[in-house]
């Protein structure tokens, strides 16, 4: 016989009214049938509960041990009974809204834009710099919607039932400080750089392998490549120390300046992920919808960035 909540309350009524004839009583059962349910208990626990004496029953060791237990497991069932009770009542107009994203600016636009169109919304966020992550935590259901991103035309992170959308693909830029000698250009040369150590945010994909890549091309080899989080990566460059590579919504920084690549070498393309079983068609496209918009008003807010865009007639 499996333990179940009702033997608890039985052996708790048991010890409360000290005799098997007073706890028969209160249960509303025949003392025989209390007695032969209370041996089944025991040879369930291994054990005797109870010492029966000329004056009622007593508790044994194994009988405390059962009985100091029930005082925690008995009233926290009771409290779940009734919170989800009041939970299955409670009207839920408000939906509930769990983003993961890479950091960066457009994480919280996104925010800012379903804050305004759903102002009943429970929104919840969970930053990662791991892509892979951030798919795991869709298809384990602990997200609704990711903003990931990948390098140039790579894949997106794999996950059984997961599906990709993009948001919008920019190009890499180099952010150095105001100071720097090529900190007036509009364009920059990745060979002229050669000399440079750099830093950047960490991730899985190959973007690191692609910007080796590309400067194989441009016929040399990094200095060295500082992986850090985001406030280290602008110190290192407003000390002088790295020229930093950024997506071009890079927010604008005091001392710090953000310039294109020649030639683009370097592209990052925005994703937003859910998972296809858990998310209905209407709320996806409303949500890419809206991951695209404030793609556009960080864009916007660039001024290195429209001015890029402008040069390539970019709508």
């Amino acid at each position: 016989m499996e333990l179940e909540l009702r033997h608890l309350k039985t052996v708790r009524a048991i010890a409360d009214a000290g005799s098997l004839t007073r706890a028969a009583t209160a249960l509303g059962l025949a003392q025989p049938a209390l007695s032969a349910q209370l041996k089944r208990i025991e040879r369930a626990l291994g054990g005797a509960l109870f010492v029966r004496g000329r004056h009622g029953v007593r508790a044994t060791a194994l009988g405390e041990l059962v009985l100091e237990r029930s005082r925690i497991v008995l009233p926290a069932v009771t409290e779940l009974q009734q919170e989800a009770a009041r939970f299955a009542r409670a009207p839920r107009t408000a939906e509930r809204l769990r983003i993961g994203g890479t950091h960066g600016p457009l994480l919280g636009a996104l925010l800012d834009r379903l804050a305004g169109v759903a102002p009943d919304a429970r929104m919840t966020t969970c930053t990662s710099w791991s892509e892979r992550e951030l798919a795991g935590q869709l298809t384990e259901g602990r997200l609704d919607f990711a903003l990931a991103g990948t390098c140039g035309t790579a894949s997106p992170p794999a996950g059984e039932g997961l599906v990709w959308r993009e948001v919008a693909v920019d190009p890499v830029f180099v952010m150095m400080t105001d100071g720097h000698p090529l900190a007036h250009r509009a364009e920059v040369d990745l060979t002229a750089l050669a000399d440079e150590e750099w830093a950047c945010v960490p991730g899985d994909g190959c973007f690191g392998d692609c910007f080796t890549a590309s400067c194989a091309r441009a016929g040399f080899t990094p200095r060295r490549m500082y992986e850090t989080d985001t406030a280290s990566l602008v110190h290192l460059v407003q000390v002088g120390r790295a020229v930093g590579l950024c997506r071009a919504t890079f927010p604008t920084t005091p001392g710090i300046v953000t310039r294109p690549l020649a030639d683009t070498p370097l592209t990052w393309r925005h994703l937003l992920g859910w998972h296809a079983a858990t998310q209905r068609r209407d709320t996806a496209a409303a949500v890419l919808a809206q991951a695209r918009m404030a793609h556009a008003s960080v864009a916007a807010n660039s001024d290195s960035y429209t001015e890029w865009m402008s040069a390539h007639r970019v709508p």
